[in-house]
């Protein structure tokens, strides 16, 4: 509705009626300064006041059917001259036939323009007031509607995310169990078991949610579980994570496609016991995930590597907007990936 200062049921249960007082009072006193009596003051100015809610109202119902743009701008200023000349025809009969003093009919019909020019100044505010005001409304409703848009979006795109990273765990498991079924059936049907369990209670789970940290890690351990079904004693990952911080909140699988990584970097073509550190402590207002493999500069790195990182990366930017909250790099041989958490909820 154009007019949505004045149409909206909360705004125009006081602006109606106050501008309404406002106008029977500016209108009263000023009759009383041109020595007009008193009842007949307060007749005009009533009269008066009913006119120019009358046209606020005419005002709303035209503009609200059609808001006047590009040529047909002059609309706005020609429409509230017109109405306020029918008004004050209007208020001008309707006091003729009802008042019979003479001295104050001639005043009434000689002050026809000046009663013209100042109802036409008022309904001219009152457009180009209740046009800006729509104008701010619309802008409103539509930045509204292109933020809604914008959060459809990251969600769509973080449940993407989300779709591609089952998948990809998926995929790499199953190819570990058939690679086991032949030379080592009894490890294979553990490990379809151990990954039922992990699917099961991950695969469900509302990509938005954040969990308690401890939740996190126990769905990183039982995908420990699984990998430790192809890598035995090899795989070797020591938590240091004070049970204080188990509560802690974060989205949920943040930290495996990290310890995933790791596992690629720091067991493929390495014959030898590989251990993976995962630390986490509060620092600041973050909380703080480190994830450290050992790491041969030297080896050839594993076809697909790296998504693990990105898919992460890309999550963090959609939740939090920023691009600063995962960190990762060669130092010595040792791969180390830190990842920061704000604790906003």
């Amino acid at each position: 509705m154009f007019f949505n200062a004045f149409s909206n049921p909360k705004l125009g249960k006081w602006i109606i009626p106050g501008t309404g007082v406002i106008w029977f009072l500016g209108c009263f006193l000023l009759l009383m300064n041109y020595e007009i009596e008193g009842e007949l003051a307060f007749y005009d100015s009533f009269v008066f006041a009913l006119i120019f809610l009358g046209g606020v109202f005419v005002l709303d119902r035209v503009f609200s059917l059609f808001a006047p743009k590009g040529k047909n701008i002059w609309l706005l200023f020609t429409v509230p001259i017109i109405l306020s000349w029918i008004g004050v025809m209007v208020h001008g009969y309707v006091l003729k036939w009802w008042l019979n003093d003479t001295p104050y009919l001639d005043f009434l019909t000689n002050s026809f323009y000046l009663r013209w020019a100042i109802l036409a100044l008022a309904d001219q505010l009152i457009s180009v007031l209740a046009l800006v005001v729509s104008q701010l409304e619309r802008q409103e409703e539509i930045q509204k509607r292109e933020a809604q848009m914008l959060q459809l979006s990251k969600d769509a795109e973080l449940a993407q995310l989300r779709q591609q990273l089952q998948p990809h765990f998926l995929f790499n498991s199953l190819n570990s169990i058939n690679a086991l079924v032949i030379s080592q059936p009894q490890k294979a049907r553990e490990m379809v078991l151990q990954l039922s369990d992990f699917l099961r209670g991950t695969i469900r789970k509302d990509s938005q949610q954040w969990i308690p940290l401890e939740e996190e890690l126990n769905y990183l351990k039982m995908y420990l579980d699984i990998e430790r079904v192809r890598f035995g004693h090899r795989l070797q990952v020591d938590f240091e994570v004070d049970k204080e911080f188990y509560q802690v909140k974060l989205p949920q699988l943040l930290i495996q496609p990290l310890v995933e990584n790791a596992i690629k970097h720091g067991l493929y073509g390495v014959t030898g016991e590989v251990k993976i550190e995962v630390k986490g402590k509060k620092e600041g207002s973050y909380f703080l995930i480190e994830v450290i493999n050992p790491f041969d500069i030297e080896s050839s790195v594993p076809e697909g590597t790296g998504f693990g990182l990105s898919s992460v990366e890309r999550r963090l930017f959609l939740l939090f907007g920023r691009t600063d909250l995962l960190v990762s790099g060669v130092a010595g041989n040792l791969f180390k990936v830190r990842l920061k958490i704000p604790q906003y909820q």
